[in-house]
């Protein structure tokens, strides 16, 4: 697996990662430079979301806009992210990990809660 990180300053995994994550696999719409692409998720966090690229340009950009919906939730949550790291894996699959950038906190709550319903808390 390779690693790339896109330039910011990076501590140890446990720092980069703040808070509780959970399984998620759902696809979602990712926009980047104002152009919508198919994205599925990995994990989330109230701090930001792992995505696998399906069909997508290399490189297409670190800022992108989400919209999705949790999974037994009818509302849609927008947030705005970063791209802080990707990874090429086995089969060439690409990964991202997004840190949000812009997200209310009736949604980053809500996240929360999803993430805590999964992990028995």
């Amino acid at each position: 697996m390779t690693v790339r990180r896109t330039g910011l300053a990076f501590g140890s995994m446990d720092e980069q990662r703040r808070s509780e994550r959970a399984a998620l696999d759902i696809l979602l719409n990712k926009y980047v430079s104002g152009v919508p692409y198919t994205a599925r998720t990995r994990d989330i966090s109230p701090d930001g979301v792992r995505l696998a690229r399906l069909l997508e340009p290399d490189r297409v950009g670190k800022r992108v806009g989400l919209q999705f919906q949790l999974p037994g939730s009818s509302e849609v949550i927008y947030a705005e992210g970063e791209v802080v790291r990707e990874w090429v894996e086995a089969e060439a699959a690409h990964t991202h990990a997004v840190k949000f950038t812009l997200l209310t906190e009736r949604h980053r709550r809500a996240i929360r809660d999803y993430v805590q319903g999964r992990s028995g808390h």
